[in-house]
C-alpha cells in the first residue's frame, strides 16, 4: 500500500479514532509493524522492537476498530518515529 494513503488513514485516526474501519487500522499496522503474529480470530496482534508490553493488539468489533486501540496504534507509530526514526 502506497504511503500516501497510509497517511490518509492516519489523518482520520487522529480526527476520529471512533469511526476507524478494522481493516484500514490493519493496513497500518502492517505497513508500520510487519506481518501480524496472529490474525485468525477476531484479534491481531502485531511485535514492536522494545521491551515491556512488546505487542500492538487490536480487535476487529463489528467491522470497526476499537476506539482506544487506534489512539494506543498511534502512540506506539508516535514512539517508533521518535525513538527509532521511523518516518516510513
Amino acid at each position: 500500500m502506497d504511503m500516501s494513503k497510509i497517511e490518509d488513514i492516519l489523518i482520520q485516526m487522529k480526527s476520529n479514532p471512533k469511526d476507524i474501519r478494522f481493516s484500514n487500522l490493519c493496513r497500518v499496522c502492517d505497513f508500520y509493524f510487519g506481518k501480524a503474529r496472529q490474525e485468525r480470530s477476531s484479534h491481531r496482534v502485531y511485535k514492536t522492537p522494545w521491551q515491556g508490553d512488546p505487542r500492538v493488539n487490536i480487535q476487529n468489533h463489528k467491522g470497526r476498530a476499537k476506539a482506544y486501540q487506534v489512539k494506543q496504534v498511534l502512540n506506539v507509530i508516535e514512539r517508533l518515529e521518535v525513538d527509532y526514526g521511523t518516518g516510513k
